[in-house]
C-alpha cells in the first residue's frame, strides 16, 4: 500500500446500493426520460447545441454528419460515437419523428431496417423548426451548466417554441421505469395549448375536442378510441393501430394493397413473417406477397386466391401480423428533474409554464440590454450637446484616463458613458448622425416602457405565448397523418361523428355504399335527373334507405344468421360509385346470402329496441317474431337470428312496431293475411311457427310484405312466365277487406290464378302508385315498368302480361324500385330530400335506380 493511504472497510451491500442508486438516477435523469419542458434527452439535446454552435444551420450548407459527432462528443457528451450518431440519424428519418429535427443528406436507413451509412459519409445541417427550438438561447433564457470538464457551458434546457414533448413523443427505457410517449399533429397541439392558455381551468374532454388523438409519421389507422382518451386522461393507456389497406382488383385478381403500416414496424420483417404464416398454413386465402415500394411512396400488394373473401382474409391479416399492433403509451417526463406520469393537461401545463419562464427572462435580458444601450446614448447626447467644450476638454488631457476622468467630473456622467464619449468616431458629429441618436434614443424609451409593461402583465405575457405558437403552426403545421376509426373497438366516441342525414344504397347483386344526402340535390319539375350510380352489368339498385349516421343496419341470411353494423362503417361513395360488396364487409360464410336488410335507429334506445319487432319468414312457411332488443348486441361473426331448419331459408325480414298485418304468398298462387299481433314474440335462437299451410310438397314461400296502411297499399304478384296484377288489399271505395284477414297457419286464399299459361307464383309486392318495377329474367334481361300503368284488378283473375318471354325463358326476379327521374324528359319529379327524410325515417325502402340496361 503506498504511503498515506488507508483502506477503509464498507459493507459490501451498502456499497452496491449506494452506487446502484447513483448509476440509476444518473440513468433516469441524464440519460434515458425527456425533460417536460423541451421534451428531448440530452443526447438530442446537445446533438442540437453542437450543431448551433457549429453554425450548420437550415440555411447554411450541410456539413459531415462525423463533424458534428466529434463537435458533441469532444464538447458535451463523453460517451461512444454511435450513440450520438445512432440519435442524430433518428432525428432525420420521417418515419422515426412526425416533425424531423434534422435535414440528412445521404443514406439514412430504411422503413426496412437497413442500416444509415457510416458517419464519414452522410451529412447533416439543422431543420427550420430547430432553429425555433433554440430560438433566443442567446438572450439568457434558459440556465446553462458546465460540460463533463468544466470547461464549456451548455444548456440544461432548450428555449423551444415547439411543444416538442408532445409532437414528437419519446421512448426510453430507464432504471425501474420507462416511457413511451406518442407524437401528435403540431396544428392540433397548438390548438390545445392556445385553449389551456385561455382558459386554464378547462377539462380534459375539452382539450380532447382539440387534440383528437396521436399522429403517427407513418400514418395508418388508429383503431378504436378509448385507449386514446384514457391515455388523455391518466397518462397510460393501449392505442391500437392498423395499417391503411384498400382491396383493389388488379389484372381481375383481388388483391389487398397496403399503403401505410403501424408507427414503429419494420416492413421487410412484416413481409417476412406473414409469409412465413402463408407458407406454413396458418394464414389462408394469400396466393403471393410483393413489396412494390418506391419513391413516390409505400405499396405492399397481397395477391389473393380466387375464391378468397377479401375482407376476412384483411381481418386475419390485422389479427396475426404486424398490419395491427399496438402502442402502450407511457407518459413519463423529468419534471424539475424527478420523473413523473403526466395525463395531456399536464403536459401543457408544463409546456406554458416553461414558456413563460422563457418569455420573462429573455423580457428581462432585452430591458437590462435597452437601459444599457440608453444610458450610453445619454452620454451621447449630453457629449453632443456640448461639442466644443467636450473636445477642448479631450484636447487638454495628457491621456485617454485623465480625459475620461474630467468628463465625469464635468456633465456628472457614469464611467461607461465618458469612455464611450471617448471613443467616439468623427464621424458621428455630423448634423445626420446627431439627429440619428435623438431617434434611436427616443425609440429606446418607448421599447423600454413595452417591455416593461410586458413584465408588469401576465395577460400580455400569455399573448406573446399564444401569438408565437400560432406563428410556429402556420409555419410547420400540416394535416393529420393518422385516420381516427371511431368505430373500432367500443363505440361510445358517437359524437365525435356528425350524426348527418345519409342515404344508404343496395343494389340487386350486393353493393351497398353511403352517400350524404346533401348530394341529392333538389330538381325542378321538368328536370332531366341526375345520373344515380353505376353498377355492374346487369345490376341495378334495389333499396335505397334514408338514415342517419348513428343508425344501424342489421343484414340477415338465408342461414339465418344476423350480422350488424353501424351506417358510418358503411364505405362512402358518391352517387355515381358502385359501392362494396357487402360480402366484403361482413364475415359472412362462403355459401351464405344476405336476404334482408333493416334500417333501424339507436340500439342502445330501452324504449325504441323494446317496442318494435322483426318479423321473419322462411320458404317453408314458418314465422317468428321477435322483439328489436333480442338484436342490439352485435358479434363480430355475426348472431343467429333465427334457427332455419333443413331444406329451408329465411326469405324476408322486416322491422314492425308490432301492430302491422302479415301478408305470405305461395309459389302455388294462395297468399294469407293475418295480424302480427297473433304472432307471440320468441327468442333468437327459435325457429318460428307455422305462417301458411303449404298447399302440397313442392309447395314453397315466395314472399312476405307487411302492410301498415291497407287503404293506400296495393298488393302486386307475378307469376314465372310473364303474368302479374296489382289488388286492393282493402277496398277503397266500402273498405271491405279484398284479401281476408284470418288466422295465421291457415291456407290462405288465391291471390292469382295458377294456370299452365301464367306458371306459379315468383314474386309478391307491396306497391304504390309512385314505385316502378324491375324484372329480371333467367336469360339477364331486365324490363322495368311503372306500376301505375298496372290497373287494379280483382283477387282470383290471372292478370296480364307484364313482359313477353321468348325460348322457354322465365321470371327470375322481381324487384321494387323507386319512378326513376330520367324517364321522361317533360314528365320528370325528381325526390326532394326533405320528402325522404319525411317518408323514410321509420326504415322503410325506396329506390333511386339508373339501369343502364334499359
Amino acid at each position: 500500500m503506498a504511503e498515506g493511504e488507508k483502506v477503509i472497510p464498507i459493507n459490501i451491500e451498502d456499497e452496491m446500493k449506494s452506487a446502484y442508486i447513483d448509476y440509476s438516477m444518473s440513468v433516469i435523469v441524464s440519460r434515458a426520460l425527456p425533460d417536460v419542458r423541451d421534451g428531448l434527452k440530452p443526447v438530442h439535446r446537445r446533438v442540437l447545441f453542437g450543431m448551433y454552435e457549429l453554425g450548420v444551420r437550415a440555411n447554411t450548407a450541410h456539413k459531415k454528419s462525423a463533424r458534428i459527432v466529434g463537435e458533441v462528443l469532444g464538447k458535451y457528451h463523453p460517451h461512444g460515437d454511435t450513440s450520438v450518431y445512432d440519435a442524430m440519424v433518428r432525428m432525420a428519418q420521417e418515419w422515426s419523428l412526425r416533425y424531423m429535427l434534422v435535414d440528412g443528406q445521404g443514406n439514412f436507413g430504411s422503413v426496412d431496417g437497413d442500416s444509415p451509412a457510416a458517419m464519414r459519409y452522410t451529412e447533416a445541417r439543422m431543420r427550420k423548426i430547430s432553429e425555433d427550438m433554440l430560438a433566443d438561447i442567446d438572450k439568457e433564457t434558459v440556465d446553462h451548466q458546465l460540460n463533463f470538464d468544466d470547461t464549456l457551458n451548455e444548456p440544461t434546457v432548450l428555449p423551444t417554441r415547439i411543444p416538442g414533448l408532445l409532437v414528437n413523443g419519446a421512448s426510453g427505457i430507464a432504471v425501474g421505469m420507462a416511457t413511451n410517449m406518442p407524437p401528435h399533429n403540431l396544428g392540433e397541439v397548438v390548438d390545445g395549448i392556445v385553449a389551456y392558455i385561455e382558459d386554464k381551468d378547462i377539462e380534459i374532454d375539452e382539450l380532447i375536442k382539440h387534440v383528437k388523438a396521436p399522429d403517427f409519421p407513418t400514418g395508418g389507422t388508429i383503431y378504436g378510441y378509448d385507449g386514446v382518451k384514457e391515455a388523455f386522461h391518466t397518462g397510460r393507456g393501449r392505442i391500437v393501430m392498423r395499417a391503411k389497406a384498400n382491396i383493389e382488383e388488379v389484372n381481375g385478381r383481388e388483391c389487398i394493397i397496403v399503403t401505410e403500416i403501424p408507427y414503429q414496424v419494420n416492413k421487410a420483417d412484416m413481409i417476412k413473417k406473414t409469409a412465413d404464416l402463408v407458407n406454413d398454413k396458418k394464414l389462408e386465402g394469400i396466393a403471393t406477397i410483393r413489396d412494390e415500394s418506391d419513391r413516390n411512396g409505400m405499396r405492399i400488394v397481397y395477391v389473393l386466391k380466387r375464391d378468397a373473401i377479401p375482407n376476412i382474409v384483411l381481418n386475419k391479416l390485422y389479427k396475426y401480423t404486424q398490419l395491427q399492433s399496438s402502442f402502450s403509451v407511457n407518459n413519463i417526463a423529468l419534471v424539475k428533474g424527478r420523473p413523473q406520469l403526466l395525463n395531456l393537461k399536464d403536459m401543457i401545463h408544463h409546456f406554458v409554464d416553461h414558456r413563460h419562464e422563457v418569455v420573462v427572462r429573455r423580457t428581462t435580458y432585452e430591458l437590462r440590454k435597452a437601459e444599457e444601450r440608453a444610458h450610453i446614448l445619454e452620454g451621447l447626447i449630453i457629449a453632443s450637446d456640448n461639442i466644443d467644450e467636450v473636445i477642448a476638454l479631450i484636447r487638454a488631457s495628457s491621456n485617454a484616463d485623465e480625459a475620461r476622468e474630467k468628463l465625469m467630473t464635468r456633465f456628472e456622467l457614469s464611467e461607461l458613458q465618458a469612455k464611450a464619449i471617448v471613443e467616439m468616431r468623427l464621424r458621428q458629429l455630423t448634423g445626420l448622425e446627431q439627429d440619428k441618436l435623438r431617434s434611436e434614443y427616443e425609440d429606446l424609451m418607448n421599447t423600454i416602457e413595452d417591455l416593461k409593461d410586458i413584465l408588469d402583465k401576465k395577460e400580455r405575457r400569455m399573448e406573446i405565448i399564444k401569438q408565437e405558437l400560432l406563428e410556429v403552426k402556420n409555419k410547420y403545421g400540416d394535416e393529420r397523418r393518422s385516420i381516427i376509426e371511431y368505430a373500432g373497438g367500443d363505440l361510445s366516441i358517437e359524437d365525435m361523428i356528425p350524426d348527418e342525414k345519409v342515404v344508404i344504397t343496395i343494389s340487386h347483386a350486393g353493393y351497398i355504399k353511403r352517400t350524404s344526402l346533401s348530394e341529392y340535390k333538389t330538381q325542378n319539375r321538368g328536370g332531366v335527373g341526375q345520373k344515380a350510380s353505376t353498377t355492374r352489368n346487369e345490376d341495378f339498385l334495389e333499396h335505397l334507405f334514408v338514415g342517419t349516421n348513428h343508425q344501424y343496419m342489421l343484414f340477415f341470411t338465408q342461414k339465418g344468421k344476423c350480422f350488424w353494423m353501424r351506417v358510418y362503417e358503411i364505405p362512402e361513395g358518391s352517387k355515381t360509385s358502385k359501392g362494396r360488396a357487402i360480402q366484403n364487409l361482413i364475415n359472412i360464410e362462403q355459401d351464405d346470402n344476405v336476404k334482408a336488410f333493416i334500417c333501424t335507429q339507436d340500439l342502445k334506445d330501452e324504449d325504441y329496441i323494446n317496442s318494435h319487432y322483426v318479423i321473419m319468414a322462411t320458404k317453408n312457411g314458418q314465422v317468428k317474431k321477435t322483439l328489436l332488443e333480442q338484436y342490439s348486441r352485435p358479434r363480430l361473426n355475426g348472431i343467429n337470428g333465427i334457427t332455419i331448419k333443413e331444406d329451408d331459408m329465411l326469405l324476408e325480414a322486416r322491422l314492425t312496431t308490432g301492430e302491422s298485418q302479415v301478408m305470405l304468398a305461395l309459389k302455388s298462387g294462395k297468399a294469407i293475411r293475418f295480424e302480427e299481433a297473433k304472432t307471440r314474440p320468441m327468442g333468437r335462437n327459435a325457429s318460428g311457427v307455422r305462417g301458411i299451410t303449404l298447399a302440397h310438397a313442392k309447395d314453397e314461400v315466395i314472399g312476405m310484405i307487411t302492410i301498415e296502411n291497407p287503404q293506400e297499399e296495393s298488393v302486386l304478384v307475378v307469376s314465372e312466365n310473364g303474368y302479374g296484377k296489382r289488388t286492393y288489399i282493402d277496398d277503397p271505395e266500402d273498405g271491405e277487406p279484398v284479401y281476408r284477414v284470418t288466422n295465421r297457419g291457415g291456407k290462405g286464399v288465391k291471390t292469382i290464378s295458377i294456370t299452365e299459361k301464367t306458371g306459379n307464383l315468383v314474386a309478391i309486392k307491396s306497391v304504390t302508385d309512385s314505385d316502378d318495377l324491375m324484372i329480371i329474367n333467367k336469360s339477364g334481361i331486365a324490363i322495368r315498368m311503372s306500376v301505375k300503368d298496372l290497373r287494379l284488378m280483382g283477387r282470383a283473375t290471372q292478370g296480364v302480361k307484364l313482359i313477353n318471354l321468348r325460348n322457354g325463358d322465365s321470371i327470375a326476379a322481381v324487384a321494387k324500385v323507386m319512378a326513376d327521374d330520367d324517364v321522361d324528359e317533360n314528365e320528370t319529379d325528381t325526390f326532394e330530400s326533405d320528402e325522404i327524410n319525411d317518408e323514410l325515417t321509420d326504415g322503410t325502402t325506396l329506390d333511386n335506380t339508373e339501369d343502364d340496361n334499359n
